[in-house]
């Protein structure tokens, strides 16, 4: 077995780990789970950190277990949070497993048929026959209310720290998760639970449980809560989440929100979202502290997340979309972008809306640059820019005599005019 503690540990993933947990995980294959919150039909970059952890268990030989919280997602875990949630249908919360199977299938082994390939599971399969009356006799009498209220994500709530204090529906919420360790540990001999250092106080409640009703060990480790260098919510943008589904976040964007993180946080992501190894890790360190203004730590941490996430293909495409603003692109690498990342990459820049019938027909350069868009004041400035060889259509130098055609559309839609290096203005062409 390889050494999973010490792995997470030197990669800065480890917060808290129950006193004899390394040990056990070097005494054979054993089997952890990580839950994911359902709520939503894909992962965001938040819930990367319980992959990964998930992921190193498995490349140290072990069993992983990712638990999708379907009777969970149904009453809402209180920590750390001011509101309850919303509660979900089954059938959404189907639609969402499935979706976030798939892509956690980027990620682990579930389908090779070894010993230690990765299950998913849903607590919802166990709890929905569950008698109230029989719940709070096999669970309930085994945890007392001192216990409960001793938990910091209750005491928080009790003391008034959030205005609408707590229902019993969240109150419970530690015995359910408690007992999905329980029944996990009798149904697949899984002994270890993983996650966030805000899960203490609920995996805790597990182990406890375990030793309460059938008298054996089981472990518990928390990862830390991942925050930026400047103290801002790590997984944010203007937009809200960074999903993992391209559908809510495209690779172009995933790919820039690794690219533009601070240079503490790039040491420090690299380690926590990759699996590139501690000697290379350092090389990179060194070699970007000698030359910070080369971005070689944020580069291959993109590089890495988003082909993991994305696939390479996707990369490719998003690297040449983030060197059209700054890099020497072409009109071909242009017609390459699909038509909302064309839109991402020219994010903020004005646009003007023209017919495409003018475009057909052929619409002179100074009538574009002017009378049909605005972007700029009049025909002799227009006029001036050209013969100082300063405008550009989708990146090409262009002179007076130049008409706008058909063939310059992007994506059947887009005409990008340029003046010098930074004034963008984009034709809507419908």
């Amino acid at each position: 077995m390889k050494n999973f503690i010490e792995e997470v540990t030197w990669r800065g993933m480890l917060h808290d780990v129950m006193p004899g947990t390394e040990e056990h995980l070097l005494e054979q294959m054993r089997a952890a789970y990580v839950g994911i919150d359902p709520t939503a039909d894909s992962l965001h970059i938040g819930h990367l950190v319980g992959v990964m952890l998930l992921k190193h268990f498995q490349m140290a030989g072990h069993k992983p277990i990712a638990l999708i919280g379907g009777a969970t997602g149904m009453v809402g875990d209180p920590s750390g949070k001011s509101n309850e949630r919303n509660l979900l249908s089954e059938e959404a919360l189907r639609h969402n497993q499935n979706a976030i199977k798939a892509q956690l299938e980027r990620f682990l082994d579930f389908n090779s048929g070894a010993e230690n390939a990765a299950e998913l599971v849903n607590n919802y399969d166990w709890m929905k026959d569950f008698s109230f009356l029989e719940f709070i006799r096999t669970v309930g009498k085994h945890i007392t209310v001192n216990y409960m209220m001793a938990k910091d994500s209750v005491k928080k709530r009790l003391n008034g720290e959030f205005q609408d204090g707590m229902s019993f529906t969240e109150f419970c919420y530690q015995l359910l998760q408690g007992y999905d360790f329980l029944h996990l540990f009798q149904a697949k001999q899984v002994t270890l639970q993983m996650g966030g250092s805000d899960q203490w106080g609920n995996i805790t409640t597990g182990t406890e449980l375990i030793r309460r009703t059938i008298s054996e060990k089981a472990y518990a480790l928390t990862c830390p809560l991942i925050t930026k260098a400047d103290g801002t919510k790590f997984g944010k943008s203007e937009g809200g989440n960074i999903w993992l589904s391209a559908e809510y976040t495209s690779p172009y964007k995933f790919y820039q929100y690794w690219v533009n993180v601070s240079d503490a946080d790039a040491e420090k992501y690299i380690k926590i979202f990759t699996f590139i190894g501690r000697e290379e890790i350092e090389a990179l360190v060194k070699e970007h502290l000698e030359a910070p203004h080369l971005r070689v730590l944020q580069k291959r941490l993109a590089e890495e997340v988003t082909t993991m996430v994305h696939g390479t293909e996707n990369l490719e495409n998003a690297i040449k979309a983030s060197g059209i603003l700054f890099g020497n692109s072409s009109a071909d690498d242009l017609k390459q972008l699909d038509a909302k990342t064309f839109l991402e990459v020219f994010d903020g820049v004005p646009q003007a809306e023209i017919a495409k019938a003018d475009v057909e027909v052929g619409l002179p350069i100074i009538e574009a640059l002017a009378g049909k868009s605005g972007f700029m004041p009049s025909n002799g400035e227009a006029r001036r820019s050209l013969q100082a060889n300063a405008i550009a259509v989708n990146r090409d130098k262009v002179t007076e005599e130049y008409v706008v055609t058909a063939q310059d559309l992007i994506n059947d839609q887009f005409i990008l005019l340029q003046k010098g290096k930074k004034n963008y203005f984009i034709l809507h062409v419908k």
